[in-house]
């Protein structure tokens, strides 16, 4: 029956994150610094909120786009906070990020249309348009410190392009966009018909003032698309929790995905969600800064150069002077070293790696420790050869 099933699933791959990190699940004691997660727990007022919520038996079908109260929360979270105009007609809830991403992929896009995607970027971006039967762009950043220049994105636009995907900050790299980035892509769409899909799930996790989303660009609010998780911000991965914003003519054709995928989300943690918007990550945030402060102390230490993150809890380092592709790196780094890390192919950047400062302190400072003895026998090797 093989042959009869959908042909996009056999051009779409698995995540190398999960792999990798089940590989390293295989050596006893290997330290993961592998998964995007936060290592704090929920905060206990949103524990509470969803454990009231089904005390109060709120347990039975729900609007599909969500309860009216949680739409509204998000829509003055986001009016209040950056400053946007959405209406809550205009707010989707979905089960995470991953579903708005899905819902607005899917709803945009018609087979062969393209999409542009800086790299190094998240797998799933890739393999969605792929199973749209759309054509993923993937623009590297990496010779422009990880920013958009003018020269790349006329490069790679193309009478087929449909939509532009902005991560920012960014997974892996945590670099930010700066305003000169935005610009250069607001000029090159505003007079056509381009959708700009905004990941900004790590928005809440910056350490610095100077921070813009291409959502401040009302004039193209027809096509500005806003993808927003819970999980990263208020440590809620488990939950499945996110939301799509866009604008009320277009909402009105994406919301149909949902309801006939997933019908609605959870109907408990929608009093969750609302409590979360009223948490402040701001102790997190710190926290994350102290972590990516130290990494990238300890890298500068074993001679291997980044651009220092200004946000999210990752640290993007380049490891071609070791003479391996990422993922035969990754793998010894697991087997010999015992330390895991995500290998930069599965993000469309070759010759680096990911390392995540969700991981305590505890854990950073070992699997560095390990690391450093290692990349130091490696190098002590290759200057032998």
């Amino acid at each position: 029956m093989k042959a009869y099933l959908n042909e996009a699933l056999y051009s779409s791959r698995r995540s190398a994150i999960r792999e990798f990190t089940a590989l390293a699940g295989t050596v006893p004691g290997c330290i993961k610094l592998t998964l995007g997660e936060p290592d704090f727990d929920t905060p206990e007022p949103v524990r509470e909120a969803a454990k009231a919520a089904l005390d109060n038996h709120e347990t039975h079908y729900i609007p599909n786009q969500g309860i009216p109260e949680l739409r509204r929360a998000i829509a003055d979270f986001e009016n209040h906070s950056y400053g946007m105009d959405f209406q809550p007609e205009e707010i989707l809830v979905t089960v995470g990020a991953t579903e708005a991403l899905f819902i607005a992929f899917f709803g945009i896009l018609n087979p062969g249309d393209e999409v542009i995607i800086p790299a190094p970027a998240f797998v799933l971006y890739e393999e969605i348009v792929k199973l749209c039967r759309a054509v993923p762009v993937l623009l590297d950043t990496s010779k422009d410190g990880f920013q958009l220049s003018r020269e790349t994105l006329e490069q790679a636009m193309t009478p087929r392009t449909k939509a532009i995907l902005l991560n920012s900050p960014n997974n892996p790299t945590g670099c930010v966009y700066t305003r000169e980035s935005l610009d250069n892509v607001h000029e090159l769409v505003k007079d056509k018909p381009v959708f700009i899909l905004c990941d900004d799930v790590y928005r809440q996790l910056v350490y610095t003032e100077d921070y813009h989303s291409f959502m401040e660009y009302r004039d193209l609010r027809k096509q500005l698309l806003l993808i927003q998780s819970f999980s990263k911000p208020y440590a809620m991965t488990g939950w499945r929790m996110g939301y799509l914003a866009a604008d009320r003519e277009v909402m009105e054709r994406l919301e149909l995905i949902h309801q006939f995928s997933v019908v609605s989300t959870p109907a408990p943690f929608q009093k969750a969600c609302m409590e979360a918007l009223s948490w402040d990550p701001s102790e997190m945030r710190e926290t994350y800064r102290k972590r990516r402060d130290y990494v990238c102390g300890r890298l500068k230490a074993m001679g291997l150069s980044y651009v220092k993150p200004q946000g999210a809890f990752y640290v993007f380092p380049s490891v071609k002077e070791l003479g391996l592709d990422s993922a035969e790196l990754a793998r010894r780094l697991i087997r010999e070293a015992k330390v895991a890390v995500t290998p930069g192919f599965c993000f469309g950047a070759e010759g680096f790696i990911r390392i995540s400062c969700g991981a305590s302190m505890e854990d950073l400072e070992e699997g560095l420790s390990r690391m450093e003895r290692w990349i130091r026998n490696r190098k002590e090797t290759m200057s032998h050869d």
